[in-house]
Formats: C-alpha cells, structure tokens, sequence
C-alpha cells in the first residue's frame, strides 16, 4: 500500500486515535462515522494488521495502531502545519491543541473561547487545563503555556510575563491561628503542600530562606489549592494573579508581607522551532496580551 497516496485514511485514522470515537473523528473532520469506519477498515486491511481494538463502549488502538500513529501521525501535523505558517492573510484554520496551568487557564478561558475564537472562526481549541507538565511532542500538543523553568532544553520556550508569588490564608484561619509576623511562626502553621511529580515543593523566599510545608493536606493543581485556601484548611503559595480577587473580597488575606517572594515566569513552549504556524503564533500573541491586562488590573 501507497500510503502517500492515502492522506486522508490516515488522516480518519490519526483522528480516530486523537479522539478516542470514530464519531468524533467524523465531526472533527466533517464526515459521517460509517466512512470514518469504512477508511479503517480498508486500511486494516491494507496492511494486514488490525489497528483499533473495538467494543460499543470503547475505541482502543492496539500495539501495532499505536505504532503506525506515532510514524504517521507528526509527518500529518507537519503538512498543516507547513501550510500554516505560510499563511499571509492573517487567520488560521484547523484544530489548536493547548495545555495550560488551570488557573491561568480559569482567568483565560472567556477570552479565549469568545474573543480569540470569535476573531478566527477557522479554528477549534482543545484546551486541557492541568498543572501538569505534559509531554508536547508526545502527547501532540501544539503549544504548551507553563510557570517556572521549562525543562525542555529541546523545545522553544518563548517568555510570557513574571507572574508574582503570594502567601495567603482565610481570615477564618488566621483567627484561629494568629498570623505569622516571621518565616518561624509561618513553620508553624497549617500549610497546603503543593505536590509537582509526586514531591513537595519548597518556598524559597527572596532572600533565600526556604520553607518545606508540612501540613496534612498536599494537592497538585492551583485551582485546588486556592480552593482550600479558601475554605481555610491551610496557607497557600499561590499565583497573585489568581487569587487577586479574592484578597479584593476580603475572602483571602495575604500572609506575611513584609517576606518578599521571586516572582515565576509564565512561558509558552513548543517543538516548532522556527516554522510556527499562524494558529500558535496568534494564540500565544493572544495570551500574552490578556496576561498583560490581567497584570495590569
């Protein structure tokens, strides 16, 4: 088989497989889902292998769908994605496929899904909102928006904003624990453990003194964080950005002040290189500018 000559049962195939449905593989490309079922079919048979292993409640590729997904499945993005970036008219079509810290992504969410949206009617927005750190390359995202140090030395990493770090608490618990006026007394209070990969972070403030939260409660994401903050199970070290408004209701107070901590660059990454395509390109111009906003507020 010729698969050059088959771009678009791969291109029903790597749907498939991105979508988990063969009916949503058929939204996605504009196709009913008996021609979506029919182009896996005949290229199953093709080659003589079977790619999906199926059931009335789950579309799942086997070892061999897997194989043929991960060759065939960058070389299909690369011809969007050539095409993409040698678009002069300004717009951008197809699918953008997006991680990005849930908080940053709460904030951002409106904009993104009325005016970004709205301004390029081309394009559909997968946006996964995880604190997680995924894979870009491997998972098949376009861009990824992270806080701190990407480690993907070979990724290109472009610089968002510094976003400022806060301690806060409810006022319900620094009633009933007294608020801290130095980093000791801060030791010995409730903390939210944020949890990256499994591990505790530290808080290191400005001047080098470091903190190793030891409180009963440890969560993964910011959102869950500034939600137990909220309901006063613990401090929390937090974006300021994200709980901006709470400090203005009155609903969080920031602890102690006075201790300065490092701000943490907001960046978005990317295995484009120098070839980034116009929907990257427009959305990442996009973000920065409502970050800027938000900042700015």
């Amino acid at each position: 088989m010729n698969l050059l000559n088959n771009t678009n049962t791969l291109l029903a195939f790597v749907r498939s497989v991105e979508t988990g449905s063969f009916s949503a593989a058929a939204r996605a490309l504009g196709l009913t889902p008996s021609s979506v079922s029919k182009a896996i079919t005949r290229l199953e048979a093709e080659l003589r292998s079977k790619l999906f292993r199926r059931s009335t409640r789950y579309l799942e590729p086997t070892e061999e769908g897997l194989a043929l997904f991960e060759r065939v499945a960058p070389l299909l993005r690369g011809l969007e994605d050539a095409t993409d970036s040698m678009r002069t008219d300004g717009d951008a079509r197809g699918l953008l496929r997006v991680s990005m810290p849930g908080e940053i992504g709460r904030l951002l969410l409106e904009p993104l899904t009325t005016g970004f949206l709205e301004a390029h009617p081309g394009l559909k927005l997968d946006l996964s909102l995880s604190d997680r750190h995924v894979d870009v390359i491997r998972e098949g995202y376009d861009v990824a928006f992270r806080i701190g140090h990407p480690a993907d030395s070979d990724l290109t990493a472009r610089p968002i904003a510094t976003l400022d770090m806060i301690l806060v608490a409810s006022p319900a618990l620094l009633s009933r624990h007294g608020a801290p006026a130095a980093v000791e007394e801060l030791r010995a209070m409730p903390m939210l453990r944020y949890l990256f990969d499994g591990r505790t972070a530290a808080i290191t403030f400005a001047d080098g003194t470091s903190v190793q939260p030891n409180g009963r409660v440890g969560l993964d994401t910011g959102a869950a964080l500034r939600a137990s903050a909220l309901a006063g199970v613990g401090v929390a070290h937090l974006t300021r950005c994200s709980v901006q408004g709470d400090l203005d209701r009155g609903k969080l107070v920031q602890v102690l002040p006075s201790q300065r901590l490092p701000g943490l660059p907001l960046q978005s990454i990317h295995a484009f290189g120098r070839m980034l395509p116009a929907r990257v390109r427009l959305l990442t111009d996009f973000v920065a500018a409502e970050i800027r906003k938000i900042l700015n507020t």
